[in-house]
């Protein structure tokens, strides 16, 4: 049972009164009173708004069903579907021509461009990793993993691989930062002869430190180093910036369904933004103990100071604004917003960092930086910025402190993305595509107009490159370049990095500013891709090319079945296995982000986006009668066993098949309850079975 504690008029769980009271409060001249007043008027304003912009949201889908289903079989005419949506108000009026108006916004977001990492806030190991991921060793990141085509071999050191991973280093030095007349391989020490000498711009002892397209690069020079005493120029390792910034998630990538769990959550946040936050674990039979890099201090050219930031900027990411949380009830005993929430308590925490004890710990610029994610057109997010004005008042925060970043991963936001960037035009400061929820949205927009195409064709399919596109040129005609982010989604693939290496410089190329890796070590060698591709110059390029048509993104990626049962088995086998491996952790353990290997063993990045695009498929294809409830049955129990027997020898792993097993039962209802889920969405029955999951927990331990 939650102990609850008044507060203002509002039940809150004893465990976040006690952590806003005693730990987030402290140090930011609010007084518990006056947030706690605050609090309540801002849920109490802005509940009902929320609840009715869910309602609208039901009312356009069910409008969209009716639409399809009366005209089932018979093509679309794009100008009638067009129409149609315009007249429900899915689609609204494009704003006349605007620039964003957004200040006050650190570097790393506004004029640089580099990797971006997202990373669990549940785990304070994964947190530290990728706050410190602002560096990364070239040498490590390509010696231990197939980024030179091989896979990381195992046992001692392989002098053959050293040289290779040398080599290629050398040759990223001389298309980067190129010496007058030699190669990096020839180069014997001393004051290298740069072709553009200002490009050294600091020194560290020995070391060099050099810049191109705004990232930096430090070539280490030790000869007494393992590596450097074997090198002509004593060169141990080439250091990258990698991570620019970090999304630390509260969404997607964490289980969190209770009070316990979002105050675990913002815990992590705040010690993080404090710098105070530490993880202890074993490593190699010791134990080490994590904490926040330190900046890095050069000698600058000049003889001057050069101080280097040694952490990623950090952004948060919040809830959307479907759930509500048991943390905090309304006077009428009902569960508040989480989203509100979230910005509440995120908000408290950024001040910290922009007026406390470690102001411009973070952003240097004075700015707290939210990314909103799952909104659904612009009246959604002229909904935030409404929440975050008020927010911005409780706290005595200059207006527009609270950046917003806008993920463009609904169907209804993708159609309006103008519209919604003007909503917040004076906060935004990140937009990005997000392929996979995308996905989820696309096929529950559209899910009664009949079966999708499976899920790799979609890829193919009209509308994502439409989409992927539009992104980009409404972004930088909006006047987000030089002001704010534009990016691009994750890498899936965390043992692929060759793979990774080979393809990803597409983003760049696209013109986005940022891309989501799955590692530190992706963030590396990501980071290559920003020297390959001149960001800036691919912007103005691309600034003023014809926006791909609306028709485009609103074509349906429909399939004319044809395929035969071992077709549409294979299909549901996919689907099936991603799901469970995902599901069975996020029931079962609680984790809501993890490398779950795929049919052929290759592990992938599992999160709620990929769910909801597995779950929606196969509810789809059972409602249009490409396969029956037993298929889908069949594929379960396949599957099941399947992942049963990848995670074998996990310690805390509950098997699928055993008797009772709720993450089966979770990821059956998410198939067969599928079209009724709102939006598609998968959380509703993650937060259900995963609480009666945690009781059935504290029930074992009291009995014990």
């Amino acid at each position: 049972m939650v102990a609850y504690v008044t507060r203002a008029g509002l039940s809150v769980a004893a465990e976040l009164a006690a952590f806003v009271e005693d730990e987030a409060l402290t140090g930011t001249g609010v007084s518990a009173d006056a947030f706690w007043a605050g609090a309540a008027a801002i849920v109490t304003r802005f509940a009902p708004e929320n609840r009715a912009l869910l309602a609208t949201r039901d009312r356009l889908q069910a409008s969209i069903d009716a639409w399809h289903r009366e005209r089932r079989g018979a093509p679309i005419d794009a100008d009638s579907y067009r129409a149609f949506l315009e007249e429900i108000g899915y689609l609204v009026a494009e704003p006349a021509p605007f620039a964003i108006t957004t200040h006050g916004v650190d570097a790393e977001v506004a004029t640089r461009a580099g990797p971006q990492l997202v990373v669990p806030a549940l785990n304070a190991r994964f947190l530290l990793n990728a706050a410190n991921a602002r560096w990364g060793s070239l040498y490590d990141a390509l010696y231990g993993t197939d980024a030179l085509g091989d896979p990381a071999p195992s046992g001692g050191y392989d002098p053959a691989r050293g040289a290779a991973v040398v080599a290629f280093a050398k040759t990223f030095l001389d298309a980067t930062v190129p010496l007058a007349g030699i190669s990096w391989a020839d180069w014997r020490g001393g004051t290298p002869p740069l072709a553009d000498p200002a490009q050294l711009v600091g020194r560290r002892g020995d070391s060099l430190l050099l810049r191109h397209h705004g990232l930096h690069i430090e070539v280490a020079i030790d000869p007494g180093h393992a590596i450097g005493r074997d090198d002509p120029a004593g060169i141990a390792d080439v250091v990258l910036e990698s991570a620019l910034t970090t999304i630390v998630d509260l969404e997607d990538s964490i289980a969190a369904v209770d009070a316990a769990d979002k105050v675990a959550a913002y815990a992590n946040w705040l010690g993080l933004l404090r710098g105070d936050l530490t993880a202890t674990f074993a490593k190699d039979g010791r134990s080490v103990t994590r904490t926040p890099a330190p900046d890095r201090r050069y000698t600058a050219e000049d003889g001057g100071t050069l101080v280097l930031p040694g952490r990623s900027l950090l952004f948060v990411r919040t809830v959307g604004h479907l759930m509500t949380t048991p943390a905090l009830l309304l006077p009428d005993g009902t569960e508040a917003p989480e989203g509100i929430v979230d910005a509440l308590v995120v908000g408290l925490i950024g001040t910290h960092d922009v007026r406390g004890d470690r102001a411009a710990g973070n952003s240097a610029a004075g700015a707290i930086y939210v990314v909103k994610p799952k909104m659904h057109g612009p009246e959604e997010c002229a909904f935030t910025d409404r929440l975050f004005d008020a927010v911005e008042d409780l706290l005595g925060l200059a207006r527009h402190t609270i950046k917003v970043g806008v993920m463009d991963e609904e169907r209804r936001t993708s159609a309006n993305l103008a519209a919604c960037i003007h909503a917040v035009r004076h906060r935004i400061c990140f937009i990005n595509t997000g392929f996979l929820d995308r996905t989820g949205d696309e096929i529950h927009t559209s899910f009664e107009a009949g079966p999708m195409v499976p899920k790799a064709a979609m890829r193919d399919s009209t509308w994502i490159a439409a989409y992927e596109d539009r992104n980009v040129r409404i972004g930088l005609a909006c006047g987000l370049g030089g002001r704010a982010q534009i990016g691009k989604g994750m890498w899936a693939a965390p043992d692929r990095m060759a793979d990774m290496l080979a393809q990803k410089s597409a983003h760049p190329l696209a013109g986005a500013s940022t891309a989501w890796v799955p590692s530190p070590t992706a963030a590396t060698l990501h980071a290559i891709h920003y020297h390959q591709v001149d960001v800036g110059a691919r912007q103005r390029a691309i600034a003023g090319q014809p926006v791909p048509p609306l028709a485009a993104l609103l074509s349906i990626p429909l399939a004319t079945p044809t395929w035969l049962p071992h077709d549409v088995r294979a299909e549901l086998d996919n689907n099936a296995q991603g799901l469970l491996g995902y599901v069975v952790r996020w029931i079962d353990q609680g984790i809501g982000c993890s490398k779950v290997p795929d049919l052929t063993d290759v592990g992938l990045m599992e999160d709620r986006a990929t769910l909801r695009i597995s779950s929606q498929h196969m509810a789809n294809w059972l409602h249009h009668g490409v396969c029956s409830r037993a298929d889908i049955e069949d594929a379960l129990a396949r599957m099941a066993a399947r992942v049963d027997q990848q995670n074998a020898g996990e310690p805390h792993y509950r098997p699928l098949l055993a008797p009772g097993s709720l993450a089966m039962d979770a990821a059956r209802a998410m198939i067969l309850d599928g079209a009724r889920q709102p939006n598609g969405y998968t959380e509703p029955l993650l937060h259900h079975y995963r609480t009666v999951a945690k009781q059935a927990m504290d029930r074992a331990r009291a009995d014990t």
